[in-house]
C-alpha cells in the first residue's frame, strides 16, 4: 500500500497535493486534524482519471484501514471519546450566552475524516439548500443532483437499497446505503405509531431532495454486511491496495500540514510544509517537531474541514489583513472571508428510560457488559447497527411559527431534525436499556468564527462557536419548541418508563401525554438549553463559496481568491446551511470537486 507514516521521505515533488493535518488543543489532549471525507473522494477520482498522475494525501491522524472499531458501526460512540485518537477536539471561547461555558467541538481525526467516526445517518440536503448557494453548476437541478444519479459529468456516489423513487437515487456508486442488516424494530414501530398519533405523517423516502415535514424509517451509510461506508474504505483504500494500477497514489498519515507554500512573485501555490504529528511520536517535543516540504507541480488542494482549513490558509498568508497582522503573519492574499461565518447545527440530547429488551439497545456493548471481541468472532449482526432507526424533518405549524416571533428562512425546508438512538449517548457505561432523542436546528441564524492567533501551528486558536447569538433568539426558541415535541413523542410511546432527570430541565409534572407549559417552565427549559446546547459535529461555512465582495473565499471552481493553483474541497466551502447531516453533502462536494479538478488538469473522464 502507498501509505507512509509521519513523513514520505522519498517524495519531494508530486503533481497534486491534498493537504490535511491540523491539530487542536483541548485539556491535555493534542489531536490530529483529518484529511477529510471530500479529500479521499478527490484523491480516488483523480487517480482513476489518470493513474500516472502523482498524488500525495497528507493526513493528520492514523490509518483507519480495517480498524474493527471503525468498520463495525456499533462501537462508533467510543471513537468520539477524548482518549481515542480517532477524533480531535476544538475548544471554543468562553460564551456568556451559553452559561459561561467554553464549548468543545469534536471532528474526525483519522483517515477518512468525519466519515470514519460519524453516526452513519444517510441524510441528504434539500433541493432548496443547494439552490441557496447561488453558484452556477452547484444547484440541485444540475450538478449536485447528478452526484446522486448517473450522468455524463459526475460519477455516481451511492448504491441505494432503500425505498422511494428510483429516479432520485444512484445504484452503481461506491457508497452502499442499506439498513446494515439489523434494526431495532420494536422501538422503531413504537416511535412511528407515537408520531402518527401527534399528527406527523410517515414519508417513504425523506431523502428524495424534496420530501419534508414528516417522519421515516432511517437508512444508513452501512453495507448489507454491516460495515461502515467511510470515504477511505470505499474510495481510497481499494486503490492504495492496487499498487500495480495506481503506483503514484500516496498517503502519509500522522502528519500535520503547517502551511501552503506560495510563490509570492506569481501568487501561485507551490507546495506545502508539513511535520510529523507529535501526538503519535512521543519522542518529538511539541514545539520541536521537524518539518519538511513537498512541492506541487500542478495543484494544491486543502481539505482540512471547516475547523482546520481556515488556520492553514491564514498561516499561509491568505485571509483578513487585520487577523494576519495581529497573528504576525505576512499578508499574501487579501481574502477577508477566511475563518468567518462558522456554522453548525445546534444539538440537544435527551435520555429516557425504557422497557426495551437488552437486545433492543447497545448499552451493554458501550458499557462493557458485552464483549466486543466475542461479538466479532460470532459475527453478531448488531455490530452493523448505528442504533438510529427512526428520524424526522419537521416544521412547526403556522401558529407555532408565529409564536417564534419571526418566520424562519426556507419556508419549504425542515426547520428541525429529530432522531432517536437506542442507547444513552452520554454516560452510557452506567445505564441499561435507554433511548436518547436528539433534536438539532437545521438552519441556525447564529454565526461564529475560527482564526489563528499566531504564526505557529502550536499557537492557540480563536474559535467562537456563536451558538444562540442571533439577534432575535430564534435559534433558542426553535429548540424550546423541539424539546416539547420530542418529549411529547416519547411520552406517547409504550416503551416510555420516565425521563432521566439529569438530562432534562426540571419539571413539576410527569404525565404521559401533552403538557401545557407555563412561562416558568419555558424559563427552565431556556436555562437548560443554554447550559447544554452543543455541536452536532456538522461544522461548515468558514471558507465559503461566494463572490469575494460577499465574504467568499473560493469561486464556483473552488479556487481560492488571489492564489493560483490553490483549491479547497471540504465542508468549509458551504455558503448556506443544509437540512441534513453533513456527511452526504461532503461526499457530494468531493465528487463535484473531483470533476472540476479533472477538467482543469485536462485528465479527461469527467466534466464539471
Amino acid at each position: 500500500m502507498g501509505i507512509h507514516t509521519k513523513s514520505a521521505d522519498d517524495i519531494d515533488e508530486v503533481d497534486v497535493i491534498i493537504a490535511g493535518g491540523k491539530f487542536s488543543l483541548f485539556l491535555s489532549y493534542i489531536l490530529p486534524k483529518e484529511s477529510g471525507t471530500a479529500g479521499c473522494v478527490v484523491a480516488a477520482r483523480l487517480a482513476e482519471a489518470d493513474p500516472s498522475l502523482s498524488i500525495l494525501v497528507i493526513e493528520g491522524g492514523r490509518n483507519n484501514h480495517n480498524d474493527p472499531a471503525v468498520v463495525n458501526p456499533a462501537p462508533f460512540l467510543s471513537l468520539l471519546q477524548p482518549s481515542n485518537k480517532a477524533a480531535l477536539f476544538y475548544q471554543g471561547n468562553q460564551a456568556p450566552q451559553l452559561a459561561g461555558r467554553a464549548p468543545v467541538v469534536p471532528a474526525g481525526g483519522i483517515l477518512g475524516g468525519g466519515s470514519s467516526v460519524n453516526f452513519m445517518m444517510y441524510t441528504r440536503a434539500q433541493r432548496p439548500d443547494f439552490d441557496s448557494w447561488k453558484t452556477p453548476g452547484w444547484s440541485a437541478t444540475r450538478s449536485c443532483r447528478s452526484a446522486y444519479i448517473s450522468s455524463d459529468t459526475i460519477a455516481q456516489l451511492e448504491t441505494y437499497h432503500g425505498t422511494g423513487d428510483e429516479a432520485v437515487h444512484g445504484y452503481d456508486g461506491p457508497v452502499q446505503i442499506t439498513d446494515g442488516g439489523h434494526r431495532g424494530t420494536e422501538s422503531e414501530a413504537d416511535l412511528i405509531a407515537a408520531a402518527k398519533s401527534m399528527g406527523m405523517r410517515e414519508i417513504e423516502d425523506l431523502q428524495s431532495l424534496d420530501s419534508n415535514d414528516g417522519i421515516a424509517k432511517w437508512w444508513r451509510t452501512v453495507c448489507k454486511e454491516g460495515k461502515r461506508q467511510d470515504a477511505a474504505h470505499v474510495y481510497l483504500h481499494p486503490k492504495l491496495e492496487d499498487t500495480n494500477k495506481y503506483p503514484n497514489l500516496h498517503v502519509v498519515v500522522e502528519a500535520q500540514v503547517v502551511r501552503v507554500l506560495i510563490d509570492e512573485n506569481n501568487k501561485k501555490a507551490a507546495g506545502v510544509e508539513y511535520r510529523a504529528n507529535p501526538h503519535f511520536q512521543a519522542s518529538i517535543a511539541l514545539t520541536a517537531a521537524p518539518s519538511r516540504t513537498v512541492r506541487a507541480r500542478r495543484m494544491v488542494i486543502v481539505s482540512c474541514g471547516a475547523l482546520g482549513t481556515p488556520s492553514v490558509l491564514e498561516r499561509s498568508g491568505v485571509g483578513s489583513p487585520e487577523v494576519l497582522k495581529q497573528a504576525g503573519v505576512p499578508l499574501v492574499a487579501d481574502v477577508p472571508g477566511v475563518g468567518a461565518d462558522y456554522q453548525d447545527h445546534h444539538l440537544l440530547l435527551y435520555p429516557y428510560r425504557t422497557g426495551l429488551r437488552p437486545d433492543e439497545t447497545i448499552d451493554a456493548l458501550l458499557g462493557g457488559r458485552a464483549d466486543f471481541a466475542t461479538m466479532l468472532e460470532k459475527k453478531d449482526k448488531s455490530l452493523g447497527w448505528n442504533t438510529i432507526d427512526f428520524g424526522a424533518k419537521i416544521r412547526p405549524s403556522e401558529p407555532e411559527v408565529a409564536a417564534l416571533g419571526r418566520v424562519p428562512d426556507g419556508v419549504g425546508s425542515g426547520l428541525q431534525e429529530l432522531a432517536e438512538q437506542a442507547t444513552h449517548v452520554d454516560g452510557y457505561r452506567y445505564v441499561v436499556n435507554y433511548i436518547t432523542t436528539g433534536t438539532y436546528t437545521a438552519y441556525p441564524y447564529s454565526r461564529g468564527h475560527m482564526h489563528i492567533t499566531g504564526p505557529s501551528v502550536d499557537d492557540p486558536l480563536d474559535f467562537d462557536v456563536g451558538f444562540f447569538t442571533d439577534a432575535h433568539d430564534v435559534d433558542l426558541k426553535k429548540q424550546i419548541w423541539a424539546y416539547k415535541k420530542q418529549r411529547e413523542l416519547m411520552r406517547r410511546t409504550h416503551m416510555y418508563r420516565g425521563e432521566l432527570a439529569a438530562g432534562h430541565p426540571s419539571s413539576r409534572r410527569a404525565p404521559r401525554r401533552h403538557v401545557e407549559y407555563t412561562a416558568e417552565d419555558d424559563a427552565a427549559i431556556e436555562q437548560f438549553l443554554r447550559e447544554n446546547v452543543n455541536t452536532t459535529w456538522h461544522s461548515l461555512g468558514t471558507c465559503k463559496m461566494a463572490p469575494r465582495e460577499n465574504g467568499g473565499v473560493v469561486d464556483g471552481n473552488l479556487s481560492v481568491y488571489g492564489v493560483e493553483g490553490l483549491k479547497l474541497a471540504d465542508l468549509s466551502i458551504v455558503p448556506e446551511n443544509i437540512g441534513a447531516n453533513t456527511n452526504n453533502t461532503a461526499l457530494t462536494i468531493g465528487e463535484k470537486a473531483a470533476a472540476i479538478f479533472i477538467k482543469e488538469l485536462g485528465l479527461g473522464g469527467a466534466s464539471a
